[in-house]
């Protein structure tokens, strides 16, 4: 027996209540206090009473969504508050056990019982398969209760599923799943049905039920109409004419909005809501539609009679003839013409109108999303990213490895994209989603970094691949799983040891999950392969595990190196931009990762080093340059316009007498080639000169705050032991970009101090970062067969 189930007509109020996200309770003002201290804050004040609410706790928001979905799905019959009582128990009613179905739904052809299992945040559930097992076992007695209870025109199917939020699941959780036929859908599946019953309303149930029910016949729903059949590109097509009404009931569109990253069968856009209103006035006016809704029909659901003709045409050219369709939920998938059906939803045209159909029989998937690009490239610009994004649709099944290749790696992205225990998850932006902070990296970038030599193919001769690589698996399936296995692995290392960079996004003070950072990283484990292949590990030999392992001390050094990054270093990782950036950061990550594995030494690097060694110093000696030039022209004004221009003056009252007897020998041992003794003073001396003359230079020279004058003039020692390092080309030191900076923010300070402005001290080693505008990798698209 079921109980707490009720006709949707009841239960209207309800709906109310459940639509929301927050919950409401009335108390008297006495009581008010404390139910703020609970989290519910004030909605409306009464003369003795206080309206309160507050959001619905993670679970309760859950069943009430799923419960929404389907009352607005139009199913008959939906659970009262707090779900469905079923009684599983032999005794009577008021004795026997009972157990709680969270959302029961009950139509014409379906009876629904649903789980709902959340967390606030994603965690593994260890209680999955106790929760499994008690939810299948309620089968045999919620079929019983079904039929018996709520007579129909024909048996319902029932389904048994559960609706997880926030939930990480195994595979072996999945496989029980599978197994005890108990249906799993998670947080994307669920935001997917509801954004579809909003654009489409109660039309939108099919589409759920063909994907609980895939393969399971429509009930009542076999119909025969006369139809012409003709034959393109090898397969068999029909031109038939059936009312909106029944093709609604039949018709499938697999879209690529869904979270479904395993189903390969996608390639339709979401439906526009816009659009659909604009086409139901077009009904509303009478309008028709001059062109045919194209379908694929699975070949086993359909029967062709000919019947005589009058002339005998060759039997590709058009036979005339009875088409008999036994359709099954997820058999008759809609190509093109999905606006043009679904504004018939709820239209009162859908039962007395026709729409011309041509119905292909038994087309592959890759044909079906062929076509779709074909029909609509004509209409609609298809964007780049859209081909990409449909490669594994176009391509999954080619015969040409090079090809397969490319639909496994687009494949792997949205796989990627759509796996909750990811580190790139919800963050690849696809062709038809908007970008954010966090959804910023595009699928182009991802699958040009991806696509180069190395992962996959090593050697190649014209069409014959002589090498894999060690991404390689033997075929699609595997191969797929192996690189989402590998790339999460090295990904996942990543994010934890630089976790609050990465968490960042694009926002100012991100720039690691972004384009160009996760185009690095894929970039330096092509690297981290070809290292381990050149000590002899043969790694297409290894399992995934076996692989992840190995590349996983690479991983952490990799890590280590990006979270010591200051915030400076980060901004410059982040500036640097196309193909020449991507080499400087890749590299740099390498120099990184030797660091701290003296072994690791790829191709170029050594060059690379030897090459920005000399430039990091030849940028610094200009800088100090115009510091010393600077600091020569500023100290000496100074003293001339304190003691008097005559040397007699500034040279005795103003510069200590050590400086005097240092700067006359050299001017001495170079016999006064360069001037006056002006030209002979070193860097350093100027210290000396200010810490001598301290109310005169404080205000000019002295740098920070506090501190006593050794402390405030250290910044010229730093710039002193600096140019000893760079003016001697064959030293074999180099400055770091840590000190670069720090000698351009000086440079920047003192030109402030100078010039008059304003105490610009907290400049050094810090710098405004300005958000920056969208970011895509400057990198070449393949262009798609």
């Amino acid at each position: 027996m079921l109980d707490n189930v009720y006709p949707v007509q009841e239960v209207h109020g309800l709906a109310r209540r459940k639509r929301r996200d927050y919950e409401t309770k009335t108390v008297s003002q006495l009581l008010a206090e404390q139910s703020l201290a609970e989290g519910w804050s004030i909605q409306q004040k009464r003369k003795k009473s206080v309206r309160l609410q507050r959001k619905k706790p993670h679970h309760e928001l859950l069943e009430d969504r799923v419960w929404s979905l389907l009352y607005r799905l139009g199913f008959t019959h939906m659970s009262g508050d707090g779900g469905g009582i079923l009684l599983i128990g032999p005794d009577a009613p008021e004795h026997g056990a009972k157990t709680q179905i969270d959302v029961v739904g009950i139509d014409d052809e379906i009876a629904v019982a649903v789980e709902c299992k959340s967390s606030e945040k994603p965690a593994k559930r260890p209680q999955f398969k106790e929760e499994l097992g008690k939810h299948a076992l309620i089968r045999e007695k919620f079929s019983q209760a079904i039929n018996s209870q709520f007579p129909g025109p024909s048996k319902r199917q029932v389904v048994l599923a559960m609706f997880l939020s926030n939930t990480i699941l195994s595979d072996n959780d999945r496989t029980m799943a599978a197994e005890a036929k108990v249906l799993l859908f998670d947080e994307q599946d669920l935001a997917y049905y509801e954004e579809l019953a909003r654009h489409l309303g109660p039309a939108a149930k099919y589409q759920l039920l063909s994907d609980m029910l895939p393969e399971k016949a429509v009930p009542g729903l076999k119909i025969r109409v006369p139809a012409v059949r003709t034959k393109m590109g090898g397969h068999y097509c029909y031109t038939v004419s059936v009312s909106p009404e029944y093709l609604l009931k039949i018709s499938y569109v697999s879209h690529r909005s869904k979270g479904k990253a395993s189903d390969v069968n996608t390639y339709q856009r979401m439906v526009s809501k816009s659009r659909l209103n604009r086409i139901k006035e077009y009904i509303s006016r009478e309008g028709i539609f001059p062109t045919n809704i194209v379908l694929n029909l699975e070949k086993k659901r359909v029967a062709f009679e000919r019947i005589h003709q009058e002339t005998d045409l060759p039997k590709d050219q058009g036979l005339l003839g009875w088409l008999e369709m036994h359709p099954a939920y997820k058999s008759a998938w809609v190509i093109d013409g999905q606006h043009r059906l679904f504004a018939y939803s709820g239209h009162p045209k859908a039962t007395k109108s026709l729409l011309s159909i041509l119905a292909f029989e038994g087309l592959p998937p890759s044909k079906q999303a062929e076509l779709f690009i074909d029909i609509n490239s004509k209409q609609k610009a298809v964007r780049r990213s859209l081909l990409q994004e449909l490669y594994a649709e176009l391509h999954w099944d080619a015969k040409e490895p090079q090809v397969r290749v490319r639909a496994i790696i687009s494949k792997a992205i949205q796989e990627l994209d759509a796996d909750p225990e990811s580190p790139l998850y919800q963050r690849i932006q696809k062709a038809d989603e908007s970008r954010d902070p966090t959804r910023c990296i595009t699928l182009t970038s991802i699958y040009s970094a991806i696509e180069k030599t190395g992962f996959y193919i090593v050697k190649e001769k014209g069409d014959q691949v002589l090498e894999f690589g060690p991404l390689w698996a033997g075929d699609n399936e595997a191969t797929l799983e192996r690189t989402v296995y590998v790339l999460n692995n090295w990904f996942l290392v990543i994010r934890e040891s630089a976790s609050d960079w990465w968490e960042k996004g694009s926002a100012p003070g991100g720039g690691l999950a972004m384009n160009d950072g996760v185009a690095t990283c894929i970039n330096v484990l092509r690297s981290v392969f070809q290292h381990l292949d050149s000590k002899g590990q043969k790694l297409i030999h290894l399992d995934k595990g076996d692989l992840s392992s190995c590349i996983k001390p690479y991983a952490e050094a990799l890590g280590k190196h990006l979270a010591s990054l200051s915030e400076l270093d980060r901004q410059r990782f982040r500036d640097l931009r196309a193909a020449q950036g991507l080499m400087v950061r890749t590299r740099r990550c390498q120099a990184g990762i030797r660091s701290i594995i003296p072994s690791f030494n790829p191709p170029g690097l050594d060059e690379f080093l030897e090459q920005e060694k000399a430039q990091t110093n030849v940028k610094a000696k200009e800088v100090i340059d115009r510091i010393e030039k600077t600091l020569q022209g500023t100290v000496l004004n100074e003293l001339k316009e304190e003691f008097g221009s005559n040397e007699s003056e500034w040279w005795i009252l103003g510069v200590p007498k050590q400086v005097r007897l240092d700067v006359t020998e050299r001017f001495e041992k170079d016999d006064g080639k360069r001037g006056s003794k002006e030209y002979y003073f070193d860097l350093i001396d100027y210290k000396k000169i200010a810490v001598q003359n301290w109310e005169l230079f404080e205000p000019l020279l002295a740098y920070g705050k506090k501190g006593n004058k050794e402390a405030r003039l250290s910044w010229m020692v730093f710039v002193n032991e600096k140019r000893n390092i760079v003016a001697h080309s064959s030293s074999a030191m180099s400055l770091s970009f840590d000190d670069l900076s720090k000698l351009e923010g000086y440079e920047t300070w003192l030109s402030g101090q100078i010039g008059g402005g304003e105490d610009m001290s907290e400049a050094v080693g810090k710098q405004d970062i300005s958000q920056d505008q969208d970011e895509h990798a400057d990198v070449s698209e393949n262009q798609l067969a």
